[in-house]
């Protein structure tokens, strides 16, 4: 059923067309996982220790097109272009980022052709990976199909939807050449104070967690071999839902016990475990009652070891980026590659100094502080992911088709359907929703420039975003543009925490137009106004937009239910959403 691996990799090499799709039954997987783990070995029986330290390794890279000459390369590697990187340092892994800093990411188009040209330029082909967790977290935006992300998808409540939605993002990717997705988040927000994760979780119900994860890992990955999935990666172990930091700037504590931890933080992991998750993240946090140390979890044994001895977990263990601060307070960033191995990852994820790292762990075998038996433990591992997600035989995509795949028009109505059951009516007291007719001078306003001119084009109407914090003339301009409106929807972002934000929705209160907010992001703004009427759509994307006008408008109906706990002067419980 497989063919032998080196000589699979050795076509790979020699061919730019990309073999036919493979697909395995469910009856032959085990007989499958067996010759991959036989193939794997083969293969890294016949790699140099620098070749399999290479693999161990995920690296950004600059630039747009696999030949572009980028200063920011010359800079961190010593050598032009992407290619460059990957023929010079051969890492066994590249992620693409939409800013400024790297700027990998344009169209579809683009992104296939980067990632073909960086596939010819390594031995063995790459795991190609992003962040598409959509929400708040998506690098490749439209024309690629766009959901609203986790916690979205925790108050449709819907494992089906959830399950269409990470299929939908996997074929997409792997059209533009991305094989290995860093979602779900499979953290439980189980603090409304937390600065990193938020809409980033599907909910602060571990239940619900685990049964959207699982859901979610079953969509990403699909069939084994198959050339239209990815390697799902469940982050952030052992949970980062409880922190009231962010692990980029500094490193947060969570202070859970062990039997804490199993109850409120482990179920979406073990879920994940049980869907057969090829990849988990770990999170640069401390846990002090599990690892007194003060080590971060992703240097520590301890903590990783619920990992991998109490949840059975022997797949491919990689770390959040290694550039973060969470992780670099203690150690230098020679040490932290070595320290991570010894506690127990696999794959290390954007080193500061690609060079350094490598050097640091060949001299780490080379000196005796590590094996090459305990390195060959993690190549295996990556190795064998990247032959049972297709990666090693299916490397490259066909850039003349891409356009057909992403975006595609069944996929843009299946978002618009499981978006419209996202939205959660949360107060409607004074019965202005659904509105009794479209309105014909709606006003738009609040937190967020694009996301009201995206809202008030739905809905024919005019967007006066006032910002994260409104001025008084902001305000008041607002409260003028209201007179003239027969709706006013007022949107939010931080709102608790922002009191001019509080201001404008109560002085457009105080006009006595209908006023409908909508908390755009986290659900727990609903809790800090006495405003009679409340939406959450828990994301501020278009398409997310597109349905709370639907539900303003009485075409759909609200279906949303909290999934998390708001607390807060009005506080509302898990669960609670209206309908009409």
């Amino acid at each position: 059923m497989l063919r032998p691996l080196v000589a699979a990799v050795a076509v790979v090499a020699a061919s730019t067309a990309a073999p036919p799709p493979l697909a395995v039954a469910a009856p032959d997987q085990a007989r499958v996982v067996d010759q991959v783990r036989q193939q794997a070995a083969a293969l890294a029986r016949g790699m140099t220790l620098e070749q399999k330290v290479g693999q161990l390794f995920v690296t950004y890279v600059h630039g747009q097109a696999p030949d572009e000459q980028h200063p920011g390369n010359l800079r961190d590697f010593g050598v032009a272009s992407p290619a460059e990187v990957v023929a010079e340092f051969q890492p066994g892994g590249v992620i693409y980022f939409n800013n400024s800093s790297y700027d990998n990411i344009d169209t579809p188009r683009q992104i296939a052709t980067l990632s073909n040209g960086l596939q010819r330029a390594s031995r063995i082909p790459l795991a190609i990976s992003t962040d598409q967790e959509m929400g708040i977290v998506t690098r490749i935006g439209a024309p690629a199909t766009q959901f609203p992300g986790n916690m979205a998808l925790g108050a449709g409540r819907s494992a089906q939807d959830a399950e269409r939605a990470a299929r939908i993002t996997a074929r997409e990717l792997r059209a533009m050449g991305v094989n290995q997705n860093f979602a779900p988040d499979a953290d439980v927000n189980s603090n409304p104070a937390n600065p990193v994760i938020g809409v980033r979780s599907y909910s602060s119900d571990p239940a619900l967690a685990a049964e959207l994860t699982a859901a979610q890992v079953r969509g990403y990955q699909g069939r084994l071999l198959g050339r239209d999935s990815v390697s799902a990666t469940a982050k952030h172990f052992p949970g980062h839902g409880d922190t009231a930091e962010d692990s980029h700037t500094s490193l947060p504590t969570v202070d859970r016990t062990a039997e804490q931890w199993r109850e409120l933080d482990a179920p979406p992991f073990e879920a994940a475990i049980a869907a057969g998750i090829d990849s988990i993240m770990t999170a640069h946090i401390t846990m002090p009652r599990i690892d007194p140390s003060g080590e971060p979890a992703t240097l520590s044994k301890p903590t990783l070891d619920l990992l991998r001895e109490e949840l059975d977990y022997d797949g491919v263990v990689i770390t959040d980026s290694l550039a973060m601060a969470g992780v670099r307070q203690l150690h230098g960033d020679a040490e932290i590659p070595v320290l991570a191995l010894k506690a127990g990852v696999d794959q290390l994820l954007m080193p500061v100094d690609l060079r350094l790292a490598i050097d640091s762990v060949v001299a780490a075998v080379r000196g005796g502080e590590l094996t090459e038996r305990r390195i060959d433990q993690s190549v295996l591992r990556v190795l064998r992911m990247k032959l049972l997600r297709g990666m090693l035989t299916s490397p490259r995509v066909d850039v003349e088709g891409v356009g057909a795949v992403v975006g595609a028009p069944e996929h843009l109505a299946d978002a618009r359907r499981i978006t419209d059951r996202t939205i959660t009516a949360v107060r409607n007291d004074a019965g202005v929703l659904p509105l009794a007719a479209r309105p014909t001078a709606a006003l738009v306003t609040g937190w967020g420039e694009t996301t009201t001119r995206t809202l008030a084009g739905v809905l024919g109407g005019t967007a006066l975003p006032t910002g994260t914090a409104p001025t008084e003339a902001q305000v008041a301009a607002a409260v003028q543009a209201a007179a003239t409106a027969d709706v006013v929807v007022v949107l939010t972002n931080g709102l608790s925490a922002r009191p001019a934000q509080q201001t404008l929705l109560t002085r457009l209160l105080a006009t006595g137009k209908p006023v409908v907010a909508v908390a755009a992001q986290n659900p727990y703004d609903v809790a800090h106004t006495a405003a009679p009427t409340w939406l959450a759509t828990y994301s501020y994307s278009a398409v997310s937009m597109e349905s709370l006008a639907r539900v303003i408008t009485g075409e759909v109906r609200p279906a949303g239910r909290l999934p998390v706990d708001v607390p807060g002067p009005t506080p509302y419980p898990l669960g609670h959403g209206l309908a009409w």
